[in-house]
C-alpha cells in the first residue's frame, strides 16, 4: 500500500524535493502509526535538505540523498493504529512527535514508538497532543520547543536572571523568550525591527534592533546569553556576560526526556507557552515553503498541512 510523501531527491535547493508515492508504513509492535495531518518547514529540515552541515551526508547519503529520504522534524496527527504491545495509545488519539534523525513528517503516515524509556530513540518521541491547539500549531512545538527548553535548562535559568536571546523571534526564539519569563527571567529580545512587538507580546522586557545596534557592544551584563540562531561566539559575548555567566547556543545538550515534550504540553493546556506561526502552506507546496525559510526572515514557525481528513476513531 503506497502514501504521498515529498521525497529529498538531491541536495541544494528546494526544488530537489518531491511530492512522490511511497511505501506506507506497517506499525511493529511497539508502535504507532499515525496519520500525519500537520507538520513544518523547519530550519533543520532545510539544512539537512542543503546537506550543511556537511555531516549530514555521512547520516543521509554522501554523494545523493538516500532512496525515498523523507524530511519532517515533527508533526502533529492522530493514531491511526498501533501495535500489539502498545498500551498507551488507542486509535483516533490526537498526538504531536518529535521524529529526531529518523525525520519522516513530511508523509500522510509516520510510525513512531509508543515507548521508549523516558528517552529519544533515533525514530523519535510520540505525547498526546495539546488539547487547546490546531493541528498545524501543535506540529510546530516540538522540535523549536525541546530546543530552546534543554538549551535554557544546560544554562539553569532561574528567578532573577538576567539573559539575552539573539534571534528571539524565530522558531526556537520565541520559545526561549516565553519558558525564561515563565522561570521568573528578565529578558532582553534581540530582534529585526518589525518584530519588536511580537517579541514584547511574548513577554520580552527590552528589546535590541540589530539593524540599529550591535548587541555584543550594549553596555548592559548578562547572567545567560542564548544565541538561537548560531550567529554569534562564546568569545564575542564574552564582554557582556557577568563573571561566571553561561553561553549557550544549541550544542552539546543535555538529552531530550519524554518528560520534557510533556511539560511543554502542560505549559500550553496553561497558556504558559504558545506556538507563534508566521505562514501555512499545503504539502504541494512545499518547496514554496522552504524557499521562504530559506530567506531567514521567517517569525516563529511555518506549518505545513499534509491533510486535513484525520481517521475516524475506533
Amino acid at each position: 500500500m503506497e502514501m504521498k510523501a515529498v521525497v529529498c531527491e538531491r541536495y541544494g535547493p528546494p526544488e530537489g524535493l518531491a511530492l512522490r508515492e511511497v511505501d506506507k508504513p506497517e506499525p511493529a509492535a511497539g508502535d504507532v502509526l499515525v496519520k500525519v495531518l500537520a507538520t513544518t518547514a523547519h530550519v533543520g529540515d532545510t539544512r539537512i535538505r542543503r546537506a550543511d552541515p556537511f555531516l549530514a551526508r555521512l547520516v543521509y547519503g554522501l554523494f545523493a540523498p538516500k532512496k525515498n529520504l523523507v524530511l519532517g522534524l515533527e508533526l502533529s496527527g492522530v493514531v491511526e493504529a498501533v501495535g500489539q504491545n502498545v498500551t498507551s495509545f488507542t486509535a483516533g488519539d490526537e498526538v504531536f512527535a518529535f521524529t529526531g534523525f529518523g525525520l519522516g513528517g513530511y508523509a500522510e503516515y509516520r510510525c513512531l514508538p509508543a515507548v521508549d524509556n523516558g528517552r529519544v530513540q533515533r525514530t523519535g518521541l510520540v505525547a498526546p497532543k495539546p488539547a487547546n491547539l490546531t493541528h498545524e500549531e501543535a506540529a510546530a512545538v516540538p522540535a523549536g520547543g525541546l530546543t530552546a527548553l534543554k538549551n535554557l535548562q544546560k544554562a539553569r535559568v532561574g528567578q532573577g536572571h538576567k539573559i539575552l536571546i539573539n534571534g528571539a523571534s524565530g522558531s526556537l526564539g520565541t520559545y526561549a523568550v516565553q519558558l525564561a519569563k515563565h522561570h521568573g527571567a528578565e529578558v532582553t529580545a534581540v530582534c529585526g525591527t518589525g518584530n519588536r512587538d511580537l517579541v514584547v507580546s511574548l513577554g520580552a522586557d527590552e528589546v535590541i534592533d540589530y539593524t540599529e545596534e550591535d548587541f555584543t557592544r550594549t553596555a548592559n551584563r548578562y547572567d545567560i546569553v542564548y544565541d538561537a540562531v548560531m550567529k554569534t561566539s562564546a568569545a564575542r559575548c564574552r564582554r557582556i556576560l557577568k563573571q561566571g555567566g553561561v553561553f549557550v547556543n544549541n550544542s552539546r545538550l543535555p538529552k531530550i526526556e519524554y518528560a520534557d515534550l510533556l511539560h511543554l504540553k502542560d505549559l500550553i493546556e496553561r497558556g504558559h507557552l504558545r506556538p507563534v506561526i508566521d505562514r501555512t502552506y499545503p504539502m504541494e507546496e512545499i518547496v514554496e515553503a522552504h524557499r521562504y525559510v530559506d530567506k531567514g526572515h521567517k517569525r516563529g514557525n511555518v506549518s505545513i498541512t499534509v491533510s486535513s481528513t484525520p481517521p475516524p476513531a475506533a
